[in-house]
């Protein structure tokens, strides 16, 4: 994938990431994207922090739940899975903000 399309995958997975999210706990977590860089403020002061990383063209997340992971675009499945284990970045968002708040929560 040559970089444009990177950033403009990254940019809109970002969005869809901000807009559900605002949208779902927004009024119990403070939801901002900026630069890039998503951040999912709780009311207990854990923060989650999602951004893009061009050069390893990988969406990174450090997650107060499950810690830092980092995530590759599959162009077979659409998905971004994890460098490491290979579990789906909109899975495992959805299982963590679920558990976060207490109803269930698909993103992506």
């Amino acid at each position: 994938m040559d970089a444009s399309a990177f950033e403009a995958l990254a940019g809109e997975t970002l969005q869809s990431l901000f807009d559900a999210l605002d949208e779902a706990i927004g009024d119990s977590a403070d939801v901002d994207l900026e630069g890039g860089i998503l951040t999912v403020e709780l009311e207990d002061g854990r923060q989650y922090v999602i951004n893009k990383h061009g050069v390893n063209q990988e969406i990174w997340v450090s997650s107060p739940l499950s810690g830092a992971a980092h995530y590759a675009y599959d162009v077979e499945t659409k998905t971004w899975r994890s460098t490491r284990g290979g579990e789906v970045l909109s899975e495992v968002l959805s299982a963590e903000f679920s558990r976060i708040s207490g109803s269930s929560l698909k993103l992506l």
